[in-house]
């Protein structure tokens, strides 16, 4: 007992061992988080993010990646010119964060997606596609879009792309690249793609199977 006495009467935090988190954010940038002596915390990034680009300027390319089927930035989902010399009609918006704001002229479906490596994207896909079919069969175009354009639509696009048309990964990949030089999916996309077996389904009057 006196020697638990002891132990209390000479504790200091300093003896404290400072412990660290790291977490991960929305935009997949890591973050390490440390406790100081008076309670503050301290963050420290530890990286950009995984697949996200830093980049400030507007980026209003749009890729026509089929007449129906368009892949672009959030800038390009919310500049409304871009939207109607495309012909616009259906936006799918995987960004994390990002609001639709033309909800009264365009038919929206969001899945907030987080753009890191252990996000399963092929678990999204069949929800996706199902929507650009249906923009499709309404004679529509539907505008794919995340933050940047670069990984998680990407990736959307080339996943159905498999799907419908039945192309391997790096010819949907190389498809997609063409019309957007930009995209990138980040690494755990890119593996998961490449090992995605689709079950293919018949879309709209074209026959495809």
């Amino acid at each position: 007992m006196d020697s638990l006495a002891q132990e209390i009467q000479f504790f200091s935090k300093s003896r404290l061992k400072k412990q660290s988190t790291c977490v991960t954010t929305a935009t997949g940038q890591r973050l390490l988080e440390t406790r100081g002596d008076e309670g503050e915390v301290h963050v420290q990034p530890l990286d950009q993010g995984y697949g996200m680009v830093v980049d400030h300027s507007l980026d209003l390319q749009v890729g026509v990646v089929r007449p129906f089927l368009l892949l672009a930035s959030q800038d390009a989902a919310h500049d409304m010119e871009t939207l109607r010399t495309h012909q616009v009609t259906h936006v799918l918006n995987v960004a994390y964060g990002v609001s639709n704001p033309f909800p009264n002229q365009l038919i929206y479906k969001t899945l907030p997606i987080l753009d890191v490596p252990d996000t399963d994207i092929t678990s999204y896909l069949d929800e996706c596609s199902v929507f650009i079919d249906q923009a499709r069969e309404q004679s529509g175009v539907v505008l794919v879009h995340c933050n940047a354009g670069v990984s998680r639509s990407a990736s959307i696009v080339i996943g159905y792309l498999m799907s419908r048309e039945r192309l391997s990964f790096s010819e949907a990949h190389r498809e997609v690249q063409s019309v957007r030089p930009s995209v990138r999916p980040n690494a755990g996309f890119y593996q998961q793609l490449q090992r995605y077996r689709p079950q293919m389904v018949t879309v709209g009057q074209e026959g495809l199977v």
